[in-house]
């Protein structure tokens, strides 16, 4: 749809079906189009901004069925910029309650997927600052921390997962919302990695887990990037 700034927006996807919406069956035909491993060969799947929660379970049960990927998902509930609605009600901060009620209320349970919260700001190559959602610096950080170290040590924390120290391979420059303690741990026993700001530190990536339930070794994402 040529009319609309992003033709791939969340409520024109939300309660669709591969029949009934181009939006929807497009991303769906792009999901199949990687799920065999002998044609596309990766270890990361990613669709920035994407929230619907039947569109991320196929990608995560996707990367599963390969048994050679982790998706890096967005959650639902976050930010929300004005293209995704009216003006007159976009755009809409995001809600680590809304967030984690979502992540409870949905059933995602696999080591072959993480999320992370909240959205962050960046300087484009042009110098605009944008907000993009969290997916992006998680992905980034992964690239970072295998380049620099092994993709067995985790990408999160002080020394791998400093945002504001160019981890994402992006100038993060802020995080939408500044957690609290609580919140962090709220987001994190839910299996959501939080991205903490830090008056000294700056913006950190503060956790690795994947969206196992169970807790074992592969409730980590640098324990299932070793065994990918």
């Amino acid at each position: 749809d040529i009319t609309e700034s992003d033709p791939f927006r969340n409520p024109i996807l939300d309660g669709k079906t591969i029949l009934n919406n181009y939006a929807y069956a497009s991303i769906r035909r792009a999901i199949d189009i990687i799920s065999g491993p002998e044609e596309m060969e990766f270890n990361l799947a990613c669709m920035p901004g994407i929230t619907d929660e039947s569109l991320t379970q196929k990608l995560a049960d996707v990367c599963e069925e390969r048994g050679d990927a982790l998706a890096i998902l967005d959650p639902k509930g976050g930010y929300e910029p004005i293209h995704e609605g009216t003006p007159s009600t976009y755009p809409t901060n995001g809600s680590v309650t809304t967030t984690i009620s979502n992540m409870k209320s949905r059933d995602l349970d696999t080591s072959y997927a993480c999320l992370y919260y909240p959205w962050v700001q960046i300087k484009s190559g042009t110098g605009q600052l944008i907000w993009v959602p969290p997916s992006i610096a998680g992905l980034g950080t992964m690239g970072s921390s295998t380049d620099r170290s092994e993709l067995w040590f985790a990408p999160a924390g002080f020394n791998r997962g400093g945002l504001s120290e160019g981890s994402a391979g992006l100038t993060v420059l802020s995080a939408r919302e500044k957690l609290s303690s609580d919140q962090r741990d709220d987001l994190y026993e839910n299996r959501i990695n939080p991205i903490a700001s830090f008056p000294s530190e700056g913006l950190v990536i503060f956790g690795q887990k994947t969206a196992q339930i169970q807790s074992s070794a592969l409730d980590r994402i640098n324990v299932r990037r070793l065994l990918l």
